[in-house]
């Protein structure tokens, strides 16, 4: 079957999940939750590999190399095989919808671009950027309470993905339109029109309103943004300049970030858009006249991920609760066993 694949390249808590719900209201796009395809696949060892496996991943790697070297078109055919799996499973999931156009937003796809873009060098890319202060806020808010040093000893969301999307940004072996989020949830409809232009369908003005509309029911509920995109029936602004009220109301959070970016390269930072001339002037607009910052709304996922915070710091810490969750996996594996 012939299809168009669209890859959303976006930072979690960058706005892929809101626009990832308009571009799926559209009548020829078929989109869903973040399928990681492609993610185990650029880490089996010829391209890359992961540091740790149930098999010797080391000695795996070296031996997928000896084998694709020995191929008749080498590496070409490896590629050709990786891209027929992909589309496989694609290609039948868009059969079964009847429609010829899939929306993959994994964020993910954003560490592995060089070989996301040797797969599908035809694909429509979407890279969505947006404010690194406002990505790192919302992801430290959403999933860990708002405790910036555990979010960034996590997962340094900023130091991984902006090097990665900036080299992306500066090729031009593949085609791309870049959208930034401000620029997006500011005027809509001029953004969804380019973005429909680029991709080469009509522009559906209502699918801007993409609260107004169900997920089909083949989508299925991907793992996105469990908050703000349920609030909102279309793009707003209100969450543009959250971060201004947060890092100016909280120094230790605001030297954090700073030496976060003193460790990211000025020209990576100015590729994503964000050049550091400018990265902070909408702190010192501010003028220190700052609130405090909007304390989270109570929801059953945000009790649930202050339980995971707090039990995950208990568990990190040993003694007795780590114990008892060792017994816990202990008996699991016991009874899982086959």
């Amino acid at each position: 079957m012939s299809y168009t694949m669209i890859f959303i390249i976006g930072m979690p808590r960058s706005g892929t999940t809101m626009l990832e719900r308009i571009l799926e209201s559209h009548s020829m796009i078929m989109g869903g939750p973040e399928p990681h395809l492609l993610t185990p696949l650029a880490h089996l060892g010829y391209f890359d590999k992961v540091d740790k496996a149930p098999y010797d991943h080391i000695l795996a790697a070296e031996s997928q190399k000896l084998f694709v070297s020995t191929l008749p078109k080498k590496e070409q055919d490896y590629i050709d095989a990786c891209r027929a799996y992909c589309d496989v499973l694609y290609g039948r999931l868009l059969t079964s919808a009847g429609k010829k156009h899939y929306l993959d937003k994994t964020p993910a796809y954003g560490l592995i671009l060089p070989f996301l873009s040797k797969i599908y060098p035809d694909a429509k890319y979407i890279v969505l950027t947006r404010h690194p202060m406002a990505i790192f806020s919302s992801f430290a808010n959403s999933f860990f309470d708002g405790d910036y040093a555990t979010a960034q000893n996590y997962n340094p969301v900023l130091n991984r993905y902006i090097p990665a999307m900036a080299r992306f940004l500066r090729q031009d072996k593949v085609s791309f339109i870049n959208v930034r989020y401000e620029d997006l949830v500011k005027d809509p409809e001029t953004w969804v029109g380019k973005i429909y232009e680029y991709i080469g369908i009509p522009f559906e003005k209502e699918t801007i309103d993409y609260g107004k509309k169900e997920p089909a029911p083949e989508a299925g509920k991907g793992l996105g943004d469990p908050l703000g995109v349920k609030q909102h029936t279309r793009p707003t602004t209100k969450s543009v300049k959250k971060w201004v009220d947060e890092l100016g109301s909280d120094q230790a959070k605001l030297m954090l970030m700073r030496g976060i970016i003193s460790q990211i390269d000025p020209e990576d930072l100015k590729t994503f858009g964000y050049p550091v001339e400018t990265l902070w002037k909408p702190l010192e607009e501010a003028g220190g006249k700052v609130g405090p910052p909007r304390k989270q709304k109570i929801s059953i996922y945000s009790l649930q991920r202050k339980a995971i915070v707090k039990l995950r710091g208990q568990a990190q810490k040993g003694g007795i609760f780590r114990k008892a969750l060792n017994k816990v996996r202990l008996t699991c594996d016991v009874l899982l066993r086959e």
